[in-house]
C-alpha cells in the first residue's frame, strides 16, 4: 500500500512538472480569449498594429454540402466483370470538405459567361478568345442518326436553367472554378463591408485587367485600394484616425474568406457519393452496398420506380408512356431525384462528373493512403526583376488548346502570372524510374512515356482554324498526362456505371454531352469533432 502510495505522489509530481512548463498540458476552453502575444501585445489592440481579426467558424457557402472526413474502402466490393481491374479495394483516409449540393447547373455556368463577356469584352480583338473559349461545345449533342433537339435550346433556353452543364472540358471546368472563387470573394468582402457594394455600378471598375480578384487583394495591389471601404475597416480594427499604410498591410480584418473553389479528386467524390456516415454502429460501417441494389423506391408514389436517372437497356431511357420508370429521356433538373444520405443530389446518374485526378490503371495506395491525388503541379507567382510580381495584361495572355481547335485561356488580364515549378503527374508511374527499362539510356525522366500513347499536336488549317492533327503511328495506350478520371453515371448509361467505385476517363480537353461536373473545396476544421450516436 505505502508503495502505491509513493509511486501515485511521484505521478503526481511529474504531471505538475510537465504541465507547469507547458510540455504537455492541455489548455482549457481551447479558444485565445487570455491569449497574450510574446511582443506583449494583447490580439487586435486599439493602438497596436497588428489586426487579426476573429477567429470564425467556417460556414457552408451556398450550395455546398459539408463531408465530414473519415476512412473508407474505395474500389468495388462486386465482382469485376469488365475485368479492367483499375479499381480493387483499397482503404484511404479523407479529410473534411465541401462538395456542391448539385452540378453546376447552365444557369450557373451562363452567370461566368456573362461576366467574362461584360469584363472582358469579344468585340475587343485583345479579348475575342476569353469569352468563345469557355463556350460550352452544344454541337456535341447532334447525332448523324438522330435528330438535334438539344443543341440550339439545351443550354440557352429558360426551362433548362436548373440541368446539369454539359459540353463543359475539364480544362473549362478548371477556369470556372478559380473564377467562382473570385467571384465569392468578391460577394463576401461586400457582405462584411470591406469593399464597396456598388462594385459594378461604375463601369470604370471591372474593365478588363481592372477587375476584382483574389491575386491582387492578397498582394494589396495599389489599384484594389480604389475599392476599399475604408471607413468600414476603420470601425472593424478600432481606428479613429485614417493610416493608409496600416489599413493595406491589414488588409481585412474579420472578413470572412470563402476557400477556394476547386474539382473534387476522384476519392473525395467516392467518398461523398457513398455517403455512408449514416449507416455504421459505432466506428463500423454496417456495409457497402453497390448503388444498383438500392435503384428502386420502396414505399409511396415511387414505389417500384428508379430514383435515378440512366438508361435501363437498349432504346430504353425512360419507360413506357404512363409509365415513365425513371421519367427523363435525356438530362433532368439536377433535384428530381432525391438526395443520398448526406443531401447530395445527381452522384449516380443524370450526368457524370469530372474529377481533378490524372487517371491511371493503378491507385498508389502504397505510397499515399491519405487525401490521395495524382496530378499535383506545384506554382510560383513569376516576379519581376524589381521583386514585384509580374502581372498578365493584354498583351501577355496564355491559351490552352481544346480538342476542337478553340483556344481557353490559362489566364486572366488582372491576374498574376505563374510558371509550374514541379510536375508529379508521373510520380511512380509513368516515368522512367517505375519503368522496366529504367537502366537504359539517358532520357530524362520529364520525355520519356511508358505507355506509347498518342502525341497531341495542333495545326492550322487553310482557313485559319486551329485543328487536331490525328496521330498516325500504333500506339499500345491511351494514357496520357492529359486524361482526367470520370466518376458517375449518366443518362445514357447502363446501371454498371452508377457504382460510385468505377472508373472511367477522358482527354481534359474534349467534351462530352453526358459528362458535367461539381465543385468542392477543403474544410478549415480540424477533424477534432467526436460523433458519438
Amino acid at each position: 500500500m505505502k508503495k502505491l502510495k509513493l509511486f501515485s505522489l511521484i505521478a503526481l509530481s511529474s504531471t505538475l512538472a510537465l504541465t507547469s512548463c507547458g510540455g504537455s498540458g492541455t489548455r482549457k476552453g481551447g479558444g485565445t480569449k487570455k491569449f497574450v502575444s510574446k511582443t506583449g501585445w494583447k490580439p487586435n489592440e486599439k493602438q497596436g498594429w497588428f489586426f487579426a481579426g476573429k477567429q470564425q467558424k467556417q460556414k457552408g457557402w451556398p450550395g455546398m454540402v459539408y463531408v465530414e472526413g473519415g476512412t473508407f474502402t474505395m474500389g468495388l466490393v462486386k465482382d469485376d466483370v469488365m475485368h479492367d481491374w483499375n479499381n480493387s479495394p483499397r482503404r484511404m483516409q479523407v479529410s473534411s470538405f465541401f462538395i456542391g449540393e448539385t452540378e453546376i447547373t447552365n444557369y450557373e455556368y451562363r452567370e461566368y459567361l456573362t461576366w467574362l463577356k461584360y469584363v472582358f469584352p469579344p468585340s475587343d480583338p485583345s479579348f475575342r478568345e476569353i469569352y468563345n473559349g469557355a463556350l460550352p461545345d452544344t454541337l456535341l449533342w447532334d447525332n448523324k442518326l438522330s435528330r438535334n433537339d438539344y443543341n440550339e435550346t439545351y443550354f440557352r433556353s429558360p426551362e433548362f436553367d436548373y440541368y446539369p452543364v454539359v459540353g463543359v472540358s475539364w480544362t473549362q471546368a478548371n477556369r470556372y472554378c478559380e473564377w467562382l472563387t473570385d467571384r465569392a470573394n468578391e460577394k463576401a468582402l461586400m457582405q462584411s463591408g470591406v469593399i464597396s457594394k456598388d462594385l459594378y455600378m461604375n463601369e470604370s471598375n471591372n474593365q478588363g485587367g481592372t477587375a476584382f480578384n483574389m491575386d491582387k487583394f492578397k498582394s494589396n495591389d495599389p489599384e484594389i485600394q480604389g475599392y476599399i471601404n475604408e471607413k468600414r475597416m476603420q470601425q472593424k480594427i478600432g481606428m479613429k484616425t485614417t493610416n493608409q499604410r496600416l489599413l493595406a498591410a491589414n488588409r481585412a480584418p474579420n472578413a470572412a474568406m470563402v476557400q477556394k473553389f476547386r474539382l473534387p479528386t476522384e476519392v473525395e467524390w467516392e467518398y461523398a457519393a457513398l455517403g455512408m456516415a449514416k449507416n455504421r454502429e459505432y466506428n463500423q460501417y454496417l456495409g457497402k452496398k453497390p448503388e444498383i441494389e438500392r435503384l428502386r423506391g420502396t414505399k409511396g408514389r415511387d414505389k417500384g420506380m428508379f430514383l435515378e436517372n440512366f438508361k435501363m437497356g437498349r432504346g430504353d431511357y425512360s419507360g413506357l408512356p404512363g409509365w415513365k420508370n425513371d421519367g427523363s429521356a435525356r438530362t433532368s433538373d439536377v433535384r428530381d431525384y432525391p438526395s443520398n444520405d448526406l443531401g447530395i443530389y445527381g452522384m449516380y446518374g443524370n450526368v457524370a462528373e469530372w474529377t481533378a485526378d490524372v487517371y491511371r490503371p493503378i491507385i498508389d495506395e502504397d505510397f499515399s493512403d491519405f487525401n490521395y491525388y495524382r496530378g499535383n503541379m506545384p506554382q510560383a507567382i513569376v516576379k519581376n526583376g524589381d521583386g514585384t510580381y509580374k502581372m498578365i495584361d493584354d498583351s501577355n495572355i496564355k491559351y490552352d488548346t481544346l480538342a476542337d481547335g478553340r483556344l481557353v485561356y490559362k489566364n486572366l488580364p488582372g491576374q498574376f502570372e505563374r510558371e509550374t515549378i514541379a510536375d508529379y503527374r508521373n510520380y511512380r508511374d509513368g516515368d522512367r524510374q517505375s519503368s522496366l527499362d529504367s537502366y537504359r539510356g539517358s532520357d530524362s525522366a520529364a520525355a520519356y512515356n511508358m505507355y506509347n500513347s498518342p502525341q497531341t499536336r495542333f495545326i492550322v488549317d487553310a482557313g485559319g482554324r486551329v485543328v487536331l492533327q490525328k496521330d498516325s503511328k500504333e500506339r499500345t495506350s491511351s494514357i496520357t498526362n492529359e486524361i482526367r478520371v470520370v466518376k458517375g453515371g449518366s443518362w445514357q448509361d447502363t446501371a454498371y456505371w452508377l457504382d460510385p467505385g468505377q472508373r472511367r476517363y477522358k482527354g481534359q480537353g474534349k467534351a462530352a454531352g453526358w459528362i458535367g461536373f461539381r465543385v468542392a473545396q477543403d474544410a478549415r476544421a480540424n477533424d477534432k469533432n467526436r460523433t458519438r450516436r
